[in-house]
């Protein structure tokens, strides 16, 4: 496993043996507010954690961890989870739409032949995210979990693969409801772009070594990259056939102005 250097304009956890860990605190809000620090952290799977890390969540006050990734990707990769820490199995979809888990080898015959295959299902997959119903479950129980009895004694962990897609689009939600503003969100959304350097160049080679085309490795990078296309599409979505966000979080995700208010009391500061 490649030791994973972090970048330095977002804060990021002290994490080695796995990328993409940091910590939502310290965003504003529009009412002149911060997001409460060690209280939200997206991040990318935990399977390589060392036994020095697993401590160091746990010490972090990491006490919920919450699992977006498919039964496949848990299987194949179960999280390494710190003493005391509640794990939730959470799945938003059945498969990995996103793709991040797959090998090379796995995705030569869809993406060798079109260099725009890999952009255009992106944006399909996160139109997904939106529309689909076990998204919309899972994204609920997210949010249950932050609003649960034990969720103020200490931090959540939620993440998938890579950090980027799933976990994101979690990321925007709850920003939002929390009152950071669009440009924000959008910054957190795009800064995941600073971690994927190593891991995207560890694939690429790999498809090299085993012959993959320059079509493959271009597409490769639109599955391994955050794009504002991408994001865009989840949002136009949201707008064109939900009514917008506001209507998006009430009646798709179940959250009301009560409950709304209750997250911005436990995860906003003075």
């Amino acid at each position: 496993m490649a030791h994973f250097s972090q970048p330095s304009q977002v804060m990021t956890l002290d994490i080695h043996n796995g990328f993409n860990f940091r910590d939502l605190g310290g965003y504003k809000t529009q009412d002149g507010r911060v997001v409460a620090s060690h209280r939200l952290i997206r991040s990318a799977s935990l399977e390589y954690l060392s036994a020095e890390e697993l401590e160091y969540l746990r010490a972090y006050g990491v006490r919920n961890i919450v699992d977006f990734r498919s039964t496949q990707e848990k299987t194949a990769s179960p999280d390494r989870i710190p003493a005391g820490t509640r794990y939730l199995f959470d799945p938003v979809f059945s498969t990995d739409e996103t793709l991040t888990s797959q090998a090379p080898r796995a995705l030569a015959a869809g993406f060798s032949a079109d260099p725009h295959e890999g952009f255009e299902h992106m944006k399909q997959t996160y139109a997904d995210l939106v529309r689909a119903e076990s998204a919309k479950a899972a994204y609920r129980k997210f949010f249950d979990v932050l609003l649960g009895a034990d969720a103020p004694a200490g931090a959540t962990i939620f993440h998938c693969t890579v950090g980027k897609d799933r976990t994101g689009m979690g990321a925007v939600y709850i920003l939002t409801v929390l009152g950071v503003d669009a440009e924000t969100i959008r910054a957190d959304y795009l800064a995941t772009n600073q971690f994927m350097g190593i891991p995207r160049e560890y694939i690429l080679g790999k498809v090299r070594a085993e012959g993959g085309n320059a079509v493959l490795e271009a597409n490769l990078v639109d599955l391994l990259t955050a794009s504002e296309a991408y994001l865009d599409s989840a949002l136009g979505v949201i707008e064109s056939e939900f009514g917008g966000m506001q209507n998006y979080l009430r009646h798709e995700l179940g959250l009301d102005d009560d409950q709304q208010k209750q997250l911005r009391e436990m995860y906003v500061e003075a």
